[in-house]
């Protein structure tokens, strides 16, 4: 851990500390590895800890708050050289169907980049897309990887409904809606796959640094598995990993 972070006040009960403003992942192992720590350390004044690309958010229990205290604390864990056990992450291999009835955005998308729809399509499935956090919606992932040659700006007028396991493009990221919802993102396809289940205990399967793997289905592909999906019995294809 050698980053040089910076601790800000972020309203009357938390602390904000930052990272160079990049979207790394030597920075998210970093992040992810203080954030072990602090939960790791048991402070029962903590009540929350969330993380972003470069950021993470330590919310205390409303009390007796010391800021300037828990700053040096926060310090201190950062700065501590106890070795972490390795953990195990996941990649996912989600089926995304890219017919235009789901995609109805990749035609002009091929268009603008003037490449074929296939070539689009195999553009968006070969990288290994990194999860570097879970907002915005519950469930929505923020995926790293995107080739760049795919990079668009997002809609000047967002959508009012974007349907649920829309897949889709938005600047040099790409994601998926786990729930319907408005949405500015280019949308070049969809996926049958649940990403949040309130009636879970783990309501979002998906977890920071695991990773997401795309590939092509066709639409009577979609609807079978999404019968499977629906019904909570279909097998998502995974492979664990040591990070």
């Amino acid at each position: 851990m050698a980053f040089k972070l910076t601790y800000k006040s972020y309203g009357a009960y938390a602390i904000l500390i930052e990272w160079p403003p990049k979207i790394n992942e030597e920075i998210l192992n970093d992040i992810l590895c203080f954030k072990s720590k602090l939960l790791g350390a048991n402070i029962d004044t903590i009540s929350s800890c969330n993380h972003a690309y470069h950021s993470l958010v330590v919310q205390y229990k409303v009390g007796n708050f010391d800021g300037i205290l828990e700053v040096n604390r926060l310090k201190t864990i950062y700065a501590s050289t106890e070795p972490l056990p390795k953990t195990t992450k996941t990649v996912w291999y989600i089926p995304v169907c890219y017919d235009v009835s789901f995609g109805i955005d990749i035609e002009k998308l091929s268009k603008i980049k003037k490449i074929s729809v296939e070539a689009l399509i195999r553009k968006h499935t070969m990288p290994e897309y990194l999860v570097y956090f879970i907002g915005f919606l519950p469930g929505f992932l923020y995926l790293g990887g995107l080739d760049s040659t795919l990079a668009t700006e997002r809609l000047s007028v967002p959508r009012l409904n974007v349907i649920k396991g829309a897949i889709a493009i938005g600047g040099s990221q790409t994601g998926i809606y786990p729930l319907d919802s408005p949405g500015g993102w280019h949308i070049i396809g969809n996926t049958p796959i649940h990403f949040f289940d309130s009636s879970k205990e783990e309501p979002c399967f998906v977890k920071p640094a695991d990773r997401i793997k795309f590939f092509s289905i066709s639409l009577s592909q979609y609807q079978d598995i999404k019968v499977l999906a629906d019904a909570g019995v279909y097998q998502i294809k995974k492979e664990l990993f040591n990070g």
